[in-house]
């Protein structure tokens, strides 16, 4: 499997560096931070590891997946566990959709389990993404569901009477993607969603769903790296966005 935190490629970059960057401003000196997954993170992190190196910036880290643990470890960014600290300060981490209430579709890379357990333990969560991940209603790509590998053909089969159009998600071997929880990753098609909360409950109410990628009212600001610098979105204007 393709480490998640190869240097994005693409005319994306700065966009997404820029976001990721910005975001790493608003750690301070004896945060306990959450580390989250992806392309755009990869710059945060990388941020963070430099100004501990330079400026001494005294954080804890709590990484959402191994990749991220290996990552902030290579840049010698201490890390703790949730169960040491509980309570963490800040998490910042990307997105694969946002729309205009500032919910989030996230587990394109496969750690959304990890990543919603760190964000719902967060005083605050900051999203870092490129324009192309705002979307208007949530659902016009995939939408990822954990689900146990015990029995999974049943679980994806009550999936599929949702109408949510289930596959199982497969490495460039053809192999069954395994994610860091030891569980499959079933990719959903729900179409735009216009109550994506109510799906996020009948979602996790099925037998065998460990968790969805529905992140419903955790983000408390987006990030958006855009041609013209980074602007920032806080849930309480996101309705005026």
């Amino acid at each position: 499997m393709t480490s998640r935190f190869a240097p994005p490629q693409g005319q994306d970059n700065l966009q997404k560096r820029m976001a990721g960057e910005e975001a790493a401003n608003y750690v301070k000196d004896g945060m306990v931070v959450g580390l989250g997954t992806g392309s755009t993170v990869y710059y945060t992190i990388r941020k963070l590891g430099k100004t501990i190196a330079n400026e001494g910036l005294d954080v804890l880290g709590i990484p959402t997946s191994l990749d991220t643990k290996n990552y902030a470890r290579s840049l010698n960014i201490p890390l703790t566990t949730l169960d040491e600290h509980p309570d963490i300060d800040i998490t910042i981490d990307g997105a694969d959709e946002v729309d205009h209430d500032l919910n989030l579709i996230k587990g394109l890379g496969g750690a959304l389990l990890m990543e919603k357990i760190v964000a719902s333990s967060s005083a605050k969560m900051i999203v870092v993404v490129d324009p192309g991940k705002m979307v208007h209603h949530l659902g016009r790509g995939k939408l990822p569901v954990e689900i146990m590998r015990f029995g999974s053909r049943s679980t994806i089969e009550r999936i599929r009477k949702l109408g949510l159009n289930p596959t199982l998600r497969a490495n460039y071997d053809s192999t069954p993607f395994i994610t860091d929880n030891n569980g499959y990753i079933i990719d959903c098609l729900p179409g735009e969603m216009e109550d994506p909360a109510t799906m996020d409950v009948i979602i996790n109410a099925l037998p065998g769903v460990i968790e969805n990628g529905l992140f419903i009212d955790l983000a408390g600001m987006v990030i958006v790296g855009d041609d013209m610098g980074p602007r920032s979105i806080h849930r309480e204007h996101a309705d005026s966005q």
